[in-house]
């Protein structure tokens, strides 16, 4: 395992690269929108729809970016979040269950 640095992206690159579906490209997209978005709502959307995403490290780093949105922001849409992060718990993939159980 190699870290990366998250590059700073905008809206317009993360709505575009969210548009390609390539999995490698949104494992960073996420992460960049939880982490550098001065827009909390559209950054948790971001995350919202990519935690559904056919790929499990890109789920994974969507339940994760909900956590540093709550970091950064102090504030989280619970009745939308909550319900994604008890469904991750539940994920079919041995990496998003015990990614959660280690930010516990």
């Amino acid at each position: 395992m190699k870290y990366e640095t998250i590059p700073l992206l905008t809206k317009n690159e993360i709505e575009s690269a969210i548009s390609r579906n390539e999995p490698g490209e949104l494992l960073c997209v996420v992460l960049s929108a939880a982490l550098y978005s001065d827009d909390p709502v559209w950054a948790e959307d971001v995350c919202v729809r990519l935690s559904n995403q056919e790929h499990c490290n890109v789920r994974a780093d969507a339940i994760l970016g909900f956590g540093h949105i709550a970091r950064i922001h102090t504030k989280l849409a619970e009745s939308r979040v909550k319900p994604l992060i008890e469904a991750a718990l539940r994920d079919k993939s041995d990496y998003v269950r015990p990614m959660l159980m280690m930010s516990r």
